[in-house]
């Protein structure tokens, strides 16, 4: 018994030994996630999901990187200057394939962690301008999104579901602030913006009474959906801006979390986990935060999981 006893007691104090050796310092891992504008929600929102990763990650360390949001973004991942991106689905749909805003620059180097939040594509204008209709928007001044941009690409698909081109318009190529700016001092007549709403920019303007958002007509978004799978139907909702008559009937994407394919699984796997595991802190630190979803994280993706996510949304029953 008394041998016994002995052994029990070793045994005991060797648990705590066991796994206390067994933890490991926790590694240092330091990652850019590329964002946006500072006038958007990719920077802020990136911000914000950094903190959470940098709070609840031993040894994580993800800064935000302001830059000129998705096609850049997925440049960034490509040439290693960045770990992670938020980008809009339809944008990395063309650059897996090469095709669109990346036609013979397919870049493969990236996977997808989850989908965000959803991106809406608002039409902006002058009340004054005389533009009741995209295609009112002939001849007219507008402003369609930084050059090589997905609001670039998402205004020129808009403008051909209604048979115009860039050629049709006098198009400028200014960020969401310039855009602003520039309808505000009446420098343009018009702007596309694809973003979360409401969108801090035309919040800024409509607070003057500067804004009207257009509506996509019927024909022109069942159009636009059966050529380009990545959009879905969306209200703007008159309540989103000061000074807005009627609710909007638009388009949207999404807003995707990528990151690069080198990143090893287990550090996947933990951004994943804590992103979704602390969505109410992040809810708290931006109102995005608030729609991210489990169930739609995986949906709109067209782009391979990263081995580390699926891990995750496996172990959640959300994939197979």
């Amino acid at each position: 018994m008394k041998k016994f006893f002995v052994l029990w007691v070793a045994l005991s104090l060797c648990v705590p030994l066991l796994y206390a050796g067994g933890q490991k310092e926790a590694e240092k891992v330091n990652l850019i996630i590329a964002t946006g504008g500072t006038a958007g929600t990719y920077y802020p929102f990136g911000g914000a999901m950094a903190q959470i990763w940098n709070t609840n990650i031993k040894g994580m360390n993800v800064t935000a990187q302001a830059t000129g949001a998705s096609k850049e973004n997925i440049r960034l991942v490509g040439k290693g200057e960045a770990e992670l991106a938020i980008v809009q689905n339809d944008v990395m749909d063309y650059a897996f394939k090469g095709i669109e805003l990346f036609n013979g620059e397919k870049i493969e180097s990236f996977a997808t962690i989850a989908t965000l939040y959803p991106e809406i594509v608002q039409i902006v204008v002058n009340p004054d301008s005389g533009i009741n209709s995209v295609a009112d928007m002939k001849g007219k001044s507008i402003s369609v999104g930084d050059a090589g941009s997905g609001v670039e690409a998402n205004a020129k698909q808009v403008l051909e579901a209604y048979g115009l081109t860039f050629n049709d318009l006098q198009a400028k190529r200014l960020s969401f602030r310039e855009s602003a700016s520039a309808l505000k001092d009446k420098q343009i007549d018009g702007f596309f913006v694809t973003a979360g709403i409401p969108n801090p920019a035309i919040q800024e303007i409509a607070t003057l009474g500067r804004v009207k958002l257009l509506s996509i007509d019927s024909a022109a978004k069942q159009k636009l959906m059966e050529k380009y799978k990545f959009y879905t139907p969306y209200t703007i909702k008159k309540e989103t801006y000061s000074g807005m008559q009627q609710d909007a009937e638009t388009l949207a994407v999404k807003a995707t979390l990528i990151v690069s394919k080198k990143l090893k699984d287990d550090t996947v796997y933990n951004l994943t986990k804590v992103l979704f595991e602390q969505q109410p802190a992040l809810a708290q630190a931006h109102a995005k935060g608030k729609e991210l979803s489990l169930q739609e994280a995986v949906k709109g993706v067209s782009v391979p999981f990263h081995p580390g996510a699926e891990k995750y949304y496996k172990e959640k029953g959300v994939v197979k």
